[in-house]
C-alpha cells in the first residue's frame, strides 16, 4: 500500500506553487552564502508560518526541477504577453494601414476623376472650336459661291443693253417707276452717253402716263454734263429737283437689290433648305 503525501511534504509543494520569483526582503544568496538545495529550504514556508524542516529532505534535482518547472511557466506566460501585444499590435497596425491607405485611395481617385473632367472639358472645348471652324469655312465657301455667280450675273448684264427691243422695254420700266418713287414735279435723269435718244424717247412715253396716274404735271431733264459710268451696263438714276434724293435703278443696283431680297431661295436652290431654320420670311 503506497503512502501519501506527508504534512510537510505538502507544504513544500504549496510553497513552490505560491512561489512569485522573488526572494522576499531577504538578500539575495550567492553561491557562496546557500547551495541551492538551503536557499529552497529557506524558501519553503508552511501554512502556519513555520519553517518546514522536511523539505530539507529535497535533494538538489528535485529543487533544480521544480525551479524548471517555475521558469518555463514564467517564460511561457512571458510568451503568451508578448504574442499578445504583437497581435494588438499588428491588429493596430493593419487598422492605421488601411485607414491610410483608403485616404490616399480616395485622394488619387479625386484628383483622377478632376483630371478626367479637365480633359472632357478641353476635349468638348477642342471639339466646338474644330466645328466651329469647319462651320466658318462652310459658309465661307457658300458665300465665294455666291460671290461668284453674281459676278458672273453682273458680266451677262451687258448682254441686255445688246438686245435694243429687250432693253428699250426695261429703260421704259426704270423710267416710270423712279417716277413713281419720286413723286417730285422736277426731276433729273442721268444716264449713260448712248442711251441719250433711248431716253429721251422713253420720257415722252412715260410722262402722260405719270400724269395719268398722279394728275400732276412733271418736268423732267436729261442731264447733259454727267454720264454714269462707262463700266455700268446699262439702266438710270434719277434725282428729285435740288438733287439731294437719288433713285438708282442702274442694271448693277437692280441686280443687287434682287440679290438682297432672293438671297434666302437662292441659298435653297443652291445648298438646300436649313433644317435649323424655323422662320422663312
Amino acid at each position: 500500500m503506497e503512502r501519501g503525501p506527508t504534512y510537510e511534504e505538502e507544504c513544500v509543494k504549496a510553497s513552490v506553487e505560491k512561489w512569485d520569483g522573488s526572494f522576499g526582503d531577504g538578500p539575495v544568496p550567492t553561491a557562496g552564502t546557500l547551495t541551492v538545495g538551503q536557499w529552497y529550504t529557506s524558501a519553503c514556508i508552511c501554512p502556519g508560518g513555520s519553517l518546514t524542516t522536511a523539505a530539507m529532505a529535497l535533494s538538489d534535482a528535485d529543487v533544480q526541477k521544480q525551479i524548471k518547472h517555475m521558469m518555463a511557466f514564467i517564460e511561457q506566460e512571458a510568451n503568451e504577453k508578448a504574442e499578445e501585444i504583437d497581435a494588438k499590435a499588428e491588429e493596430e497596425f493593419n487598422i492605421e494601414k488601411g485607414r491610410l491607405v483608403q485616404t490616399q485611395r480616395l485622394k488619387i481617385m479625386e484628383y483622377y476623376e478632376k483630371k478626367e473632367k479637365q480633359i472632357e472639358q478641353q476635349k468638348k472645348i477642342q471639339m466646338s472650336n474644330l466645328m466651329n471652324q469647319a462651320r466658318l469655312k462652310v459658309l465661307k465657301a457658300r458665300d465665294d459661291m455666291i460671290s461668284e455667280m453674281l459676278n458672273e450675273a453682273r458680266q451677262r448684264l451687258a448682254n441686255i443693253a445688246k438686245d435694243p427691243a429687250r432693253y428699250s422695254t426695261l429703260i421704259d420700266g426704270l423710267i416710270l417707276q423712279g417716277f413713281y418713287q419720286l413723286l417730285e414735279p422736277k426731276v433729273t435723269i442721268r444716264c449713260r452717253k448712248q442711251d441719250i435718244p433711248l431716253v429721251q424717247a422713253s420720257i415722252q412715253k412715260n410722262i402722260p402716263i405719270y400724269k395719268a396716274a398722279v394728275k400732276n404735271n412733271l418736268e423732267v431733264r436729261i442731264d447733259q454734263d454727267n454720264f454714269l459710268s462707262p463700266d455700268v451696263s446699262g439702266g438710270i438714276e434719277i434725282y428729285n429737283g435740288d438733287g439731294k434724293i437719288k433713285v438708282s435703278n442702274t442694271l448693277e443696283s437692280r441686280l443687287d437689290l434682287m440679290a438682297q431680297q432672293m438671297m434666302p431661295e437662292i441659298r435653297v436652290a443652291l445648298f438646300g433648305a436649313n433644317p435649323n431654320r424655323k422662320f422663312m420670311d
